[in-house]
């Protein structure tokens, strides 16, 4: 692996304006809600189905945040892992990826819906009126769905974590909690594991486990096309 010189630099542009973007919506998100508007149901991701669903909130729903906690711990982490590999990579390189990975968390998470709680939804109303045909179940499904709500920027954080694992799989990250060190390509195995076994257990959280594989899902698939194709090495 090539040394890069990350020594001098605190901050990178596209990750320091990513960063105050989120902090701006979610500013706006209180003062909009004190006049009795809800931003995250405009551009948070809604079913693909729904009522309120707009194509736009595959990307809007990034920078929308449920609170100061949520915001936080995913502005920490991009800032921790995101400059990084924005130095590495470049600022376009790293927009583009950052971009990407929201849009595949989001697809996953489409996807995740209508095969659970869609799918069970339909599952359990056919059986108690076989009468109705798919498509008037498929429209009664998007309305009773209408307040699925998927928000924040876990899908590309998740997918950043990932490339970090991939570029600097031997580098040490200090845990919290435990306060032990692990190399990153354990703590990304790790995460990815969890994410999995979660989302399959559906343990009614309400983090969307799925979208954060979906973040990582595609986030190595655009690395393996970057690295095939020899534009940037690795």
């Amino acid at each position: 692996m090539a040394y890069y010189n990350m020594t001098g630099r605190s901050a990178t542009p596209v990750t320091t304006n990513l960063i105050i973007i989120n902090c701006l919506l979610l500013m706006a998100t209180v003062v909009f809600e004190r006049k009795g508007i809800d931003l995250n149901d405009y551009l948070g991701l809604h079913y693909y189905d729904a009522p309120s669903y707009n194509p736009l909130q595959m990307l809007t729903y990034l920078f929308m945040h449920g609170g100061f906690w949520h915001l936080f711990n995913n502005m920490f982490s991009l800032y921790m892992f995101g400059r990084l590999l924005e130095m590495v990579w470049g600022s376009g390189r790293f927009i583009t990826y950052y971009l990407v990975t929201g849009v595949g968390a989001a697809i996953i998470q489409q996807i995740a819906w209508r095969y659970g709680v869609i799918g069970d939804w339909l599952a359990t109303n056919q059986a108690i009126d076989s009468s109705l045909t798919y498509g008037q179940l498929m429209a009664e499904a998007a309305n009773q769905t209408n307040a699925l709500i998927t928000i924040g920027a876990s899908g590309s954080v998740f997918g950043i974590l990932l490339a970090f694992g991939m570029m600097f799989p031997n580098a040490e990250i200090l845990l919290l909690i435990p306060p032990i060190p692990l190399k990153a390509k354990w703590l990304v195995i790790g995460y990815g594991i969890w994410e999995l076994s979660a989302g399959v257990m559906s343990s009614g959280d309400g983090i969307a486990h799925y979208a954060h594989l979906g973040g990582m899902l595609f986030g190595l698939i655009l690395i393996l096309i970057w690295r095939r194709h020899r534009e940037h090495e690795f």
